[in-house]
């Protein structure tokens, strides 16, 4: 047994050396050809590449397939990190987005609050909303500002372009506004440019309607409507909206406050009108006032001009007698 084996061993090994010599010389041939400059030997390798490497497509299909495979799995990480990287600045350009919006509002809103032309005899305190009433049956939203700011019931609000509504209700830091649009809020209005008046009442929708008018046939949508003054309720000449019609043909009012987004409100401090209750005494002069004296020609108070030519007639003739 152990004579078999070494002759075994004997046989392997000039086998294995012989096949190492030829494989050795194969390769240093096709060195040697591929490395010759010739028209035959350049012939010989386009049929030999012909004949060889189409019959190796399958074996390259793995390997073609796996580097592909590496490369996109290269290429889906990177777009991976991408995605993500998009996505953090997305969500950091929405938080700023939202921002820019808040202070644009604030600002518009401001802005609103400075340029508004109002009587100049009024005065105002502007106050954040704090709450709506979240009612459908009441249309309200209170106010931080109150009794210790001087707020007194009934007078009038604004968010800097138009009428917003009235003051009902006070505490010492906190006041209720009841909106042009509850049912229990009436305004009496001017409409131009036609000067008929009108009283804007509310119904819990977005646009209050328009009641007692004197001629409707004068008013056309898109007219002005502003405050009358009307039983000093509030001052004259405030913006209140448009007039508009609805389907039904019913005169409404397009408010020009925008109540989607009420965040400041501008108070007026308005006191009442003065009542003249004595009309002679804008005529009559006030006691110890001193008259211009009259001069020849002039007609006497309350008299006709033909009086006027007797008496001076008379008082001739007296300094002629």
């Amino acid at each position: 047994m152990a004579k078999d084996r070494s002759q075994r061993e004997d046989y392997a090994t000039p086998l294995r050396r012989l096949l190492v010599a030829v494989l050795c010389l194969l390769l240093a041939a096709l060195f040697l050809v591929w490395r010759i400059d010739s028209p035959r030997v350049e012939r010989f390798r386009a049929q030999l590449i012909d004949a060889v490497v189409p019959n190796m497509d399958w074996a390259m299909v793995p390997v073609t397939g796996t580097v592909n495979l590496f490369r996109d799995f290269q290429s889906y990480q990177r777009l991976a990190e991408q995605n993500r990287e998009l996505r953090s600045e997305l969500r950091q350009m929405r938080a700023w987005k939202e921002a820019a919006l808040q202070l644009e509002q604030e600002n518009a809103r401001l802005l609103d609050l400075n340029n508004v032309r109002l009587d100049p005899q009024l005065t105002y305190i502007t106050g954040v909303v704090m709450a709506d009433s979240g009612s459908p049956f009441r249309q309200s939203v209170i106010l931080n500002v109150g009794a210790r700011d001087g707020i007194q019931d009934g007078w009038a609000t604004m968010d800097g372009i138009g009428l917003v509504g009235r003051i009902s209700g006070t505490g010492r830091n906190t006041a209720r506004v009841v909106l042009l649009t509850d049912a229990a809020s009436a305004v009496p209005v001017t409409i131009q440019p036609s000067g008929q008046t009108a009283l804007v009442t509310g119904d819990n929708s977005a646009a209050p309607l328009m009641a007692f008018l004197e001629n409707a046939d004068l008013v056309r949508p898109g007219d002005r409507v502003i405050t009358s003054g009307d039983g000093d309720v509030f001052p004259a000449g405030l913006l209140v909206g448009q007039v508009t019609q609805d389907r039904s043909g019913r005169m409404r009012v397009r408010l020009s406050a925008d109540y989607e987004r009420l965040e400041y409100l501008r108070v007026l401090r308005h006191h009442g009108t003065q009542v003249i209750r004595d009309p002679g005494g804008l005529i009559v002069p006030a006691p110890g006032a001193t008259t211009p004296r009259a001069r020849p020609g002039d007609l006497a108070p309350n008299a006709a001009p033909g009086e006027a030519s007797d008496s001076q007639d008379s008082s001739d003739g007296a300094g002629n007698g």
